[in-house]
């Protein structure tokens, strides 16, 4: 009996069944639930999000994936050029290497950067498009929408954030 055949049965008909036997036989299919657009979250003192503001939010999201993108192909390729030529360092003096190491050094560390906000944005528009987007991934209370239109990759709402920094 293949899991598919179980999730014809009559008593596997719900979505939470049916990624309960996918996941006991090892399918790597899972049911994430997905809310309506339209309910993403806000808090008391603030008007409900507008399909104009999420169509904006979106946009932007999606303009920053893509430059982000290029930012970290460009990087890599700067990178391998200088892990390329710095290998050896036969013929330079010590002023020189230092120089390349540094260089090096920070090549790598901006592109660990770019690669951080790469998978905050794609978060971010996973959380968009199944309606978590602007709940604070701790507590689950709104964020904020002016704190999302000026950092639309937060996750945290601010008291969670700022005990986040505390630590």
């Amino acid at each position: 009996m293949t899991a598919r055949t179980l999730c014809g049965q009559a008593y596997l008909r719900t979505p939470r069944a049916r990624a309960a036997v996918r996941l006991a036989w090892g399918v790597a299919r899972v049911y994430i639930p997905r809310m309506p657009k339209t309910t993403l979250a806000v808090r008391a003192d603030e008007e409900p999000w507008t399909a104009a503001e999420t169509k904006a939010v979106r946009a932007e999201l999606e303009d920053d994936l893509l430059r982000l993108r290029k930012e970290l192909d460009l990087s890599a390729k700067e990178l391998q050029d200088l892990l390329r030529d710095g290998v050896d360092g036969a013929g330079n003096d010590q002023a020189d290497v230092g120089s390349t190491s540094l260089e090096r050094d920070a090549e790598m560390s901006l592109a660990a950067n770019q690669r951080e906000l790469l998978l905050q944005t794609e978060r971010a528009l996973q959380r968009l498009d199944h309606g978590t987007y602007g709940a604070c991934e701790v507590c689950g209370e709104a964020i904020g929408k002016l704190r999302l239109m000026a950092f639309p990759r937060a996750t945290l709402c601010m008291a969670c954030k700022q005990r986040e920094e505390r630590r």
